[in-house]
């Protein structure tokens, strides 16, 4: 959700890669369960897009299982490189439908630079900018994929901090103790370390701090390599290595709640496409995305598999 942005020019993508692939047709084989029954979306031509990390791809499938269920013939673009590549398919009309992460609207799209600390706040605020710009925001998920900092056991039960405002005091206790493996994007953002700093009074020395990339941070937080893992909240990693995440008890990190994103000429011609995602997003949590995530991260799965399998063991579609 906060990954390298594509260029933009011309209301065309000009990056390398950054741009829609071909696409193909969604080809599940499922009708109705709780979700999509009388086949609402029957006669619809839907184009759904998502980023190109796991937690995304496995969004932008269970979205587009949803649409088929519910009549639908649906191009999978899922996989786009890029936060604003994705932003910009849905807002040009090259697409319909993505999940998209509120933070991320109201951050990096929207361009405030600060964060509405109460998530329905922030789900309202966006909704209300993107509204003048054609896309309508559904009901938002409880999915909260934010910024969290991590440990492994070892070293909490050497430190005992649980939450920021304690790492910061440790930092200030025992400037040593407090070491950082973090990604080069999150060393330098606004929302990212600079103002974590700022907000929890914390100096760290640049030799405290290693940039590194996502997968990396994970494997050397559990060995211990650096006391603190830069981590997202909703990544399967923390619960299959068995880190301990550090609460952001002076909320400094922006709500990430995933919820809807869709094309309001493509919501006023299809209006059920709102019935149809609200139980499925209801039931996204932090818990559900962790362990879907590791399914694919983990264990090595097929996302849009993992999605289908998941939607199936709800009942919110019924495979024919």
């Amino acid at each position: 959700m906060r990954r390298p942005a594509c260029l933009l020019g011309a209301g065309l993508l000009l990056a390398a890669g950054c741009g829609l692939t071909s696409g193909s047709p969604m080809a599940d084989d499922v009708g109705p369960g709780t979700v999509g029954r009388g086949e609402p979306l029957k006669g619809a031509d839907l184009t759904v897009v998502s980023k190109e990390f796991t937690e995304q791809l496995v969004l932008g499938a269970i979205m587009g299982i949803a649409f088929q269920a519910a009549g639908a013939q649906v191009l999978d673009r899922t996989g786009i490189q890029g936060s604003v590549g994705t932003r910009a398919a849905v807002e040009n009309g090259d697409a319909d439908a993505t999940y998209e992460y509120t933070g991320t609207a109201w951050i990096t799209y929207l361009g405030n630079s600060r964060p509405i600390p109460d998530p329905r706040r922030q789900w309202e605020a966006v909704r209300a900018a993107d509204a003048k710009k054609g896309l309508s925001w559904l009901a938002p998920a409880a999915l909260n994929n934010t910024y969290a900092l991590a440990m492994n056991r070892a070293h909490h039960e050497k430190y005992r901090t649980d939450t920021l405002s304690q790492v910061a005091r440790l930092a200030k206790s025992d400037p040593g103790a407090v070491t950082l493996c973090v990604e080069g994007e999150f060393a330098n953002r606004a929302d990212g370390l600079p103002g974590l700093q700022k907000a929890y009074g914390m100096n760290l020395p640049a030799r405290n701090i290693t940039q590194m990339d996502t997968g990396i941070i994970y494997t050397q937080t559990a060995k211990g390599a650096c006391v603190y893992g830069e981590v997202y909240t909703t990544d399967g990693r923390i619960r299959s290595m068995d880190l301990v995440v550090m609460e952001d008890d002076r909320k400094f990190f922006p709500n990430y709640n995933a919820a809807p994103m869709i094309r309001t000429d493509t919501l006023k011609k299809w209006p059920a496409i709102a019935e149809v995602l609200d139980p499925v997003t209801e039931a996204l949590t932090n818990d559900v995305a962790r362990e879907l995530n590791a399914r694919v991260d983990v264990d090595g799965e097929d996302p849009h598999q993992v999605a289908l399998d998941w939607m199936t063991k709800k009942g919110f579609v019924k495979e024919d």
